[in-house]
């Protein structure tokens, strides 16, 4: 029965997880697929850069919202089961939101690179971490105004932290930066172009012409 209600959350997550709002913003902003334009990419930046930030605001907010929304359902479901787990259950929604977020099944499973997400995954588990993430490199980015430097320093960084804020705290912390290194592996791998471009310094920048 465990694994079968675990199942079920996994596959309720995906699902949720695949509704990609970069996909739809564009659809219904523009009649087009923001796919076809830019990067190619299902993704705030690239809606940003081809549509301007009302869209790309719409977008981020979609896709970070949805990652609340499975792991909520995930975790109402899950307290129905009365059996504990050492590690919270969101980490199975948001994964699998995640999943659906890059691989949709809806669209061809070709997806976005799971930053917005993330952050809603993060701000739901751990809110501390959330917020120390938001500070050290939000302003990365506008600093820079690269995107995907905050993105990729950020998901770098996010297990660390994970690990440092719980032992602070005094718990155990290995269950959750377990959760965070698969998360953050996940998103610097869809990261792994940019990371390129980083390094040799073509990156673009918003605000710019590409």
């Amino acid at each position: 029965m465990t694994i079968a209600i675990a199942a079920t959350i996994a596959l309720v997550s995906y699902l949720i997880g695949s509704v990609n709002f970069a996909i739809i913003v564009s659809r219904i902003h523009a009649g087009d697929d923001v796919r076809r334009h830019g990067s190619g990419n299902a993704g705030m930046t690239n809606v940003l850069r081809t549509y301007g930030k009302g869209p790309a605001a719409l977008t981020f907010l979609g896709d970070f919202l949805k990652a609340g929304v499975a792991i909520t359902i995930s975790r109402w479901i899950w307290t129905r089961t009365g059996v504990a787990l050492p590690l919270d259950v969101g980490y199975l929604s948001g994964l699998c939101a995640l999943l659906g977020h890059l691989f949709p099944v809806y669209f061809h499973f070709k997806g976005g690179k799971g930053v917005a997400t993330s952050l809603g995954i993060i701000f739901c588990i751990q809110p501390l971490v959330f917020v120390i993430l938001a500070v050290a490199f939000v302003p990365i980015v506008f600093i820079t105004r690269i995107v995907s430097l905050g993105s990729v320093l950020g998901a770098l960084f996010y297990p660390f932290i994970t690990w440092l804020v719980h032992f602070l705290q005094g718990e155990n912390p290995w269950y959750d930066t377990v959760g965070a290194i698969v998360i953050s592996a996940l998103v610097l791998v869809m990261h792994r172009e940019n990371v390129k471009r980083l390094l040799t310094g073509t990156e673009h920048r918003f605000g710019t012409k590409k």
